[in-house]
């Protein structure tokens, strides 16, 4: 399957719109070389929700599921007719003991941001120093022909910072914002998947 693939910076680098400038601050990340690959939502069964996904997506799906028993998920992907738009994948647990589960019983939905990157042991080290932990090392991925991939996030203190900077707020803590619930903020933290670039 083709997919489109993003510089870091995403599509605003290129027109230099006004929202350019706040895009740029995240891209230290991985210093400008990662490719935004796709975006993940995790779900209780993609076969019950492809096609309304598809439809409500503008995007095609080819009917692929993917089983991947090291990640223990299954995977399909969904590529968006408007080329601006990144690939979609739907996740969904293929064991008891999948890593989606706990985020699913929370109720699902966006779970991840995933990079493509040159070099998968610099990225940790780069997202690391960027104030992120690894929260599952290095491990191939059956849906990207054995390519490894790792998964970090923001430590929580960090994550907070790094927020309130991006917004230029003050950096103590503040009360949550009324469209930012406690609980969402304290048990759903984005997680950024990193993808090798070439097979190693």
């Amino acid at each position: 399957m083709a997919q489109v693939m993003w510089p870091l910076n995403g599509p605003n680098e290129q027109r230099g719109g006004a929202d350019s400038a706040q895009v740029d601050r995240v891209a230290p990340l991985l210093s400008g070389k990662g490719m935004l690959h796709h975006l993940g939502f995790v779900v209780s069964s993609i076969s019950a929700v492809a096609e309304q996904f598809a439809a409500s997506t503008a995007a095609r799906w080819d009917g692929e599921v993917i089983h991947d028993p090291i990640q223990r998920v299954r995977v399909a992907f969904f590529s968006p007719a408007d080329s601006q738009i990144p690939v979609l994948e739907l996740v969904e647990p293929a064991s008891e003991v999948s890593p989606v589960n706990d985020f699913l019983k929370k109720r699902g939905g966006f779970h991840h941001v995933c990079y493509e990157i040159d070099d998968l042991a610099s990225g940790l080290r780069e997202a690391w120093g960027a104030g992120l932990v690894i929260v599952a090392d290095p491990a191939p991925a059956v849906a990207f022909g054995g390519r490894r991939i790792a998964w970090v996030q923001f430590r929580r203190w960090m994550y907070d910072a790094k927020i309130r900077e991006q917004l230029g707020m003050p950096r103590e803590p503040l009360k949550p914002l009324p469209m930012f619930p406690q609980d969402d903020c304290s048990r759903r933290r984005l997680l950024v998947e990193l993808l090798e670039r070439n097979r190693k």
